[in-house]
């Protein structure tokens, strides 16, 4: 278990975390795990594959690299044969699935997680064992681009494409696909197909909203462009400064959704991480330090908190739960705001594939050359 003195300096910020809290935070999520290294919400609620991977992340940059190596080979074990996951498992069990629909972003997230850990550890024989895993769930999501360059949001059960598009969800790709071309240009397997890919996807976020489902009530939509790394520059501080005052709370954090009086532990710790990646960290900062009060006496994050009511009585912690997803999303967000390498590079886009920008990439098959 991470003791305070194991925990590195990158870990330690004013006003958000000292070396013992993070030693705490750490090790609440190391006794979420199932031993076969599946990382739940918490013990007996389910296992989405995307949080799984942002928790693992959070364990690298705690330097857990063992128990994060981990949680990525459960994926690998638990890949279907489409290159997927499931949307849900009771409590991280493979043989207890709860939603057998196939979500693309899901199933993209794993790249993000294991260029996260090659940074991590340098481990090239580990980016040799999930190469395959990687390969077949970049395939898997290519396979719901759409003519526009925007990716399908899942598959149903019956394995019925939902062409319908989500822009947090395709921005989340946009990153993980940027990710998985990094391991590929390591491996030195180019895979021309995922660079039109990923510009096509690229352009669409940036220049057609009108392709994506509306979810503007959501904070998500309104940062994620920026977090996974589609918008940029001041095109970046335009899009956030325009909603800041929509969404942020002063002192409690981010809206989930508008106008609900409900702040959550996680899209505040993803504003933060795409504040710090535009280069505004005293912004980072302040929303870090504002959600301090989500944080629970055994080190944990609470989920949310309704901050509105007739009475006191009306004003709580909602959900009554402790996410290692929302712990993650701290931890991760604070390694980036001090320095730590593997962080800074995934969600600063350092050693991520350059050229993939110009908004005159097709998509693949009818849609490529689409302006």
């Amino acid at each position: 278990m991470t003791s305070p003195e194991r925990i590195a300096e990158h870990l330690v910020l004013p006003g958000v975390l000292t070396a013992e809290q993070a030693a705490e935070t750490v090790a609440g999520i190391l006794a979420v795990q199932r031993e076969d290294g599946a990382i739940p919400w918490f013990r007996g609620h389910h296992l989405d594959p995307w949080d799984h991977t942002e928790a693992a992340m959070a364990l690298d940059a705690a330097g857990e690299h063992a128990a994060a190596a981990r949680a990525y080979e459960w994926l690998a074990r638990h890949q279907n044969g489409d290159g997927s996951w499931y949307a849900a498992y009771h409590d991280g069990d493979p043989d207890d699935v709860t939603d057998r629909s196939r979500e693309s972003n899901f199933v993209a997230y794993i790249a993000v997680g294991v260029w996260h850990h090659y940074l991590s550890t340098g481990d090239d024989a580990f980016l040799d064992r999930m190469w395959p895993a990687v390969y077949a769930a970049v395939e898997f999501v290519l396979g719901l681009q759409q003519p526009g360059g925007q990716i399908g949001w899942k598959r149903e059960p019956d394995g019925t494409p939902v062409n319908d598009a989500l822009l947090t969800g395709s921005s989340s790709i946009h990153q993980a696909l940027r990710c998985a071309l990094a391991i590929a240009e390591v491996r030195e397997e180019p895979q021309p197909d995922w660079e039109l890919a990923t510009g096509a996807l690229g352009h669409a976020i940036r220049r057609h909203p009108e392709r994506f489902l509306d979810k503007s009530r959501y904070s998500m939509d309104w940062y994620y462009p920026v977090l996974g790394g589609a918008v940029t520059g001041a095109d970046a501080k335009a899009r956030i400064d325009a909603d800041w005052d929509r969404f942020v709370v002063p002192g409690l954090g981010v809206r989930c959704v508008v106008p609900n009086p409900w702040v959550t532990g996680g899209e505040s710790c993803e504003l933060a991480l795409a504040l710090w990646a535009m280069g505004e960290s005293d912004r980072a900062l302040t929303v870090l330090q504002d959600i301090g009060h989500l944080r629970a006496a055994n080190g944990m994050y609470w989920t949310g908190y309704v901050f509105e009511g007739d009475s006191e009585s009306d004003k709580a912690m909602w959900p009554e739960e402790q996410t290692s997803w929302t712990a993650g999303s701290l931890l991760l967000a604070v390694a980036a705001l001090g320095g730590e390498e593997a962080t800074v590079a995934v969600f600063g886009g350092e050693r991520l594939p350059a050229g993939l920008e110009p908004d005159c990439c097709g998509s693949r098959g009818e849609g490529r050359g689409e302006g």
